[in-house]
């Protein structure tokens, strides 16, 4: 059985190569970033790097050094246009108060839905190549909330946020990994391994790194993946993400705490989303640890996390068919014999009635195809009553 800290080149960064010779280099600055701010050059605006948002202004990294400006210029209304950390910005270097004057047209975004009733989504990060997602194995695996997590993240990492005028920018996708802290608490190799394919049984096609911050485990293989480009660390609590961020800078840049014994919850020691300067090349976007994470738009990353049930789909006898009660249900049929657990059909059925949810908040034509189908159903279900009781005219 192979190590589950071992390599694997298919996960080298596949991120620009920044000209060596700009000041923002380190921060990810490369032509593509360079044509992009072409326009703004001639204004006397200065291109920068957000590195921290807080309370309506925020720290931008510049050429000449970095600034203190104030984020209310960019359309504070429309909440998938408020200035994130990770985005690349034209700030104005002279003004009382400096504003941020415009995004740049974001690569790839993370973004979930609020807890609010407004269908709000809400940015977490941006221009990101590695979306970390870090499960602590201090406790028990929540195999949905890792399939909660990819969902979102299989759907935010297209870039299909709102930017200048309305437009969005596609430029690749977010790359997602999985990476399992505090490896050190399973020091058997064979029960490591069996979580390891329990996590990978429930992410086709997405990389499983257990890590150990302790130890050092894992470390040289997930600093290798996050060496090119920007990553950012999500994940609840307690997962160890701050501890991940000092471990790979090499210093002690994020406070952290020790989880709960009594369920292992962290205490919530990271307040703002900080983007750090790896050592080793690359930039790390260290989060809040995540409470609740809607989904915000994620049909298509539903689909991919659940590929096998889309794949079964296709052989049902309806096109239609909703994986209930239908008769030549191919999805049913592998849950009966097997082949399919039915924790994951409920795990599938549960985030699409989400995400369908979300979506009908703010798409009126989606709306009225729910209603239509809850009628429809409502009528099938009547009629079936009506035939048990004998009631058929």
């Amino acid at each position: 059985m192979s190590s589950p800290f071992s390599s694997s080149s298919s996960f080298a960064s596949s991120a620009r190569v920044p000209s060596a010779s700009h000041p923002l280099s380190p921060y990810g600055w490369d032509d593509g970033w360079a044509a992009e701010f072409a326009p703004y050059a001639g204004q006397g605006l200065l291109p920068g790097r957000v590195v921290r948002v807080d309370r309506g202004q925020c720290d931008v990294v510049t050429p000449h050094g970095t600034l203190r400006a104030d984020t209310a210029f960019v359309v504070p209304r429309d909440p998938m246009r408020v200035v994130c950390t990770g985005d690349w910005v034209a700030v104005d270097p002279d003004g009382d108060p400096r504003f941020v004057r415009t995004l740049l047209p974001r690569r790839t975004a993370f973004v979930r839905s609020t807890s609010s009733q407004r269908s709000e989504g809400q940015v977490l990060a941006t221009n990101i190549d590695h979306i970390a997602i870090c499960v602590s194995l201090a406790v028990e695996l929540d195999l949905g909330r890792v399939e909660r997590f990819l969902a979102l993240a299989m759907s935010s990492s297209g870039g299909d946020a709102l930017l200048r005028d309305g437009v969005s920018a596609v430029d690749g996708a977010a790359q997602p990994v999985v990476v399992l802290t505090k490896a050190d608490l399973v020091p058997d190799t064979v029960t490591l391994s069996h979580l390891v394919q329990d996590i990978e049984a429930v992410a086709p096609g997405v990389r499983v790194l257990p890590v150990s911050s302790t130890t050092g485990a894992g470390i040289d293989v997930f600093t290798a993946l996050v060496s090119g480009g920007t990553s950012v660390l999500l994940g609840a609590s307690g997962a160890g993400k701050s501890t991940l961020a000092n471990t790979l800078l090499g210093r002690a840049e994020m406070e952290v705490q020790a989880a709960r014994d009594v369920d292992g919850k962290g205490r919530h020691t990271t307040t703002t989303r900080n983007l750090l300067v790896l050592p080793g090349g690359g930039v790390l976007i260290d989060t809040p640890g995540l409470r609740g994470v809607g989904l915000w738009d994620a049909e298509t990353g539903v689909g991919q996390v659940f590929s096998e049930i889309e794949g079964l789909a296709e052989q049902c006898r309806f096109r239609d068919c909703v994986h209930e009660a239908e008769p030549g249900c191919a999805v049913l049929a592998a849950v009966e014999d097997g082949s399919l657990s039915g924790r994951r059909l409920d795990s599938f059925r549960k985030l699409l009635r989400e995400n369908q949810r979300i979506v009908a908040r703010t798409d009126a034509r989606v709306r009225s195809e729910m209603l239509r189908e809850w009628k429809r159903r409502g009528a099938e279900g009547r009629a079936a009553m009506d035939a048990k009781r004998g009631r058929i005219r």
